[in-house]
């Protein structure tokens, strides 16, 4: 079986844009029942971005611990061969303004986990090797790495639409 470990993006411009609970609800189900038999996981660090802000997907996340990785020697000793292995990978968090600092967590658990990394992020196409991004870290570290889009289109979801009165 696949096993996918979801970035913090997933679920804030999931939750924010394209598959509101508003008019989307049962997708949300089928990520939970995803993470109830193992298909998907968050690492903790994604969920403490999740929580940074209070809305509705913080308390969606409230009783899911199911879904949620905690950090391990495995996981550690990944980010430290992560990190080594390209000089270029110590930018995939950015410490000073404080964004993105699930991303090198999320590459690390896909590692320890031998999963495939979601993510609404895009490679680089900038020269600037402090503009990494996790599809960019992924190939580097050959794990392999998809958008929401195909994520959907390999497990099969389907969306029912039905006008309500």
């Amino acid at each position: 079986m696949e096993v996918y470990c979801l970035d913090t993006n997933f679920f804030i411009e999931g939750w924010n844009k394209y598959y509101s609970p508003n008019f989307c609800s049962d997708y949300w189900d089928v990520i939970k029942d995803l993470g109830e038999n193992g298909t998907i996981f968050v690492p903790h660090e994604v969920k403490k971005e999740i929580d940074k802000v209070d809305d509705s997907l913080k308390e969606w996340f409230v009783d899911k611990d199911f879904l949620v990785k905690q950090i391990d020697a495995n996981v550690q000793n990944c980010l430290k061969q992560l990190y080594s292995n390209n000089k270029a990978h110590q930018y995939l968090a950015n410490n000073i303004k404080g964004r993105s600092l699930a991303d090198p967590w999320v590459v690390a658990h896909a590692m320890a986990e031998k999963a495939i990394v979601v993510t609404k992020e895009f490679s680089t196409s900038s020269k600037d090797q402090r503009k990494v991004k996790i599809p960019d870290v992924c190939r580097n570290m050959n794990i392999e790495c998809i958008d929401d889009f195909e994520f959907i289109r390999r497990l099969n979801i389907r969306f029912k639409c039905v006008t309500e009165n």
